[in-house]
């Protein structure tokens, strides 16, 4: 056979006929395979009959506002959970007293499923990436990847809400700086839950650390009135406005909200649970205590003061996705209550890794690629699992120093990406130092379009 042959001969006889349609339509080849893995992780929860028992809690809020009852009295489920989230919440919640559980349940896993896709989706944006593929391509393909991470399988089986606000948050920070109602997402995903109302507080401090910048420069006052400013105010204003939203609708629940629920951290679950991925939690652990009281508080503070300063330089670097990053790392450590599956922002975390492997070469890029695989089997091996747990048996006040270790996974891994950041910033400061200004991954700022220009 002639080589013109052979080349036809394979094509016909299609010995590789998958890789030829991912090279010709590879965003319907990587939708395909999105659409296979999403079928499967469906099945598989449905197989192991998952409760979805979160999606329940909120049906039954919004039961209560259409009933005018107390929200901060009420359990649901036969574990009687309560209400934890502010008043703003259980507004949103309404609708779903309009569906049946089972058309409810399906709603909330394709809606999940759809926000994984634009976590994914936004997350890549975010990086900069990619350069070559069709950015639909690599989303699906991503995505098709990530729902098996444990943070994401525990999210749709309990039918949460943490991908909802990874969301808010990721469209405001990669929206364009001219963008004058930027900050809204962060505001209302601060409505809904509190802990994402740090991204308003790093995106102020970077904001005044810019303006004090131009003033000292010489730059007026209106100069220094720069777009990280106006987008913490815009934020600040948005769950503001939810608040006061809340205040008109539901008065009482608002009032016993705002002066005593949102101080009884431990009405949201036992503290040393290996559920709770916090550093309270691993501290409770470490300590055998249920309450490790003043040495989480000194804990949290300084996790608190360097990861928004690690965050912080990394904005005013020009490295934003490090800086999202970061500040959701610091906001999932010091929180009081962490669940697993709020580490939902392993899905940007993984991506920004990825993304440091595919910017370099050699072992530098050798390196990046076990650290993104390192963080890609923590979030998907369930090991925080594999300890002693059950609920209100307190076995976790007895683990030894691996299960420790197991359960501590988590707030390690937010640190470890803490000390890659400080890594990074050094190094960058090096490289000012000698005058290099090559862009790495996760650089940039934003443009019209809102995508970085980083890798």
């Amino acid at each position: 056979m002639t080589a013109l042959e052979l080349e036809q001969s394979t094509d016909a006889g299609g010995a590789r006929p998958g890789r030829g349609l991912i090279r010709r339509h590879p965003t319907l080849a990587a939708a395909l395979g999105c659409l296979v893995s999403f079928a499967a992780f469906w099945t598989v929860q449905r197989l192991l009959h998952v409760t979805m028992i979160d999606l329940m809690v909120y049906r039954a809020e919004g039961f209560t506002v259409r009933n005018g009852e107390s929200l901060y009295d009420m359990v649901a489920t036969s574990a009687h959970l309560p209400n934890t989230y502010p008043p703003f919440a259980a507004l949103l919640f309404t609708p779903l007293t309009l569906l049946g559980v089972p058309a409810m349940r399906t709603v909330a896993t394709a809606g999940n499923l759809l926000l994984l896709v634009g976590v994914v989706h936004l997350s890549l944006r975010l990086a900069g990436r990619p350069r070559r593929l069709p950015r639909p391509a690599a989303t699906f393909a991503v995505s098709a990847l990530l729902v098996w991470c444990e943070p994401v399988w525990t999210t749709l089986r309990y039918g949460q809400i943490n991908l909802l606000i990874a969301v808010l948050v990721l469209w405001d920070l990669t929206r364009a700086d001219t963008r004058r109602l930027a900050g809204i997402g962060i505001g209302v995903a601060a409505g809904l839950k509190l802990t994402p109302a740090l991204f308003a507080v790093f995106l102020a401090l970077a904001g005044l650390v810019r303006a004090g910048r131009l003033l000292r420069s010489g730059a007026g006052v209106c100069a220094a009135w720069n777009p990280w400013l106006r987008q913490a105010a815009v934020a600040t204003a948005t769950f503001l406005a939810t608040a006061l939203l809340s205040a008109l609708a539901l008065p009482r629940d608002s009032y016993r909200f705002w002066t005593e629920i949102v101080y009884a951290t431990d009405r949201v679950g036992e503290v040393e649970i290996t559920a709770n991925q916090s550093l309270r939690g691993v501290l409770a652990r470490l300590l055998h205590t249920h309450d490790p009281g003043a040495a989480w508080a000194v804990a949290a503070a300084l996790a608190g003061a360097l990861g928004l300063a690690l965050a912080v330089a990394s904005l005013l670097r020009g490295q934003r996705a490090w800086a999202a990053v970061a500040c959701a790392a610091t906001a999932l450590l010091v929180s009081p209550i962490s669940w697993s599956h709020h580490w939902v922002w392993c899905v940007p975390m993984l991506i920004l890794a990825g993304s440091e492997a595919l910017h370099r070469t050699g072992t530098p890029a050798r390196r990046w690629w076990m650290t993104t695989g390192a963080l890609g089997l923590l979030f998907c091996s369930f090991a925080l699992w594999w300890v002693p747990h059950r609920w209100h048996q307190h076995e976790e006040l007895h683990q030894n120093g691996v299960q420790m270790l197991l359960s501590g996974s988590y707030p390690l891994a937010g640190l470890a990406l803490l000390a890659l950041t400080a890594a990074r910033l050094w190094r960058l400061r090096g490289r000012a130092g000698q005058g290099d200004a090559r862009p790495s991954a996760g650089s940039g700022s934003r443009s019209g379009s809102g995508s970085g220009s980083g890798s």
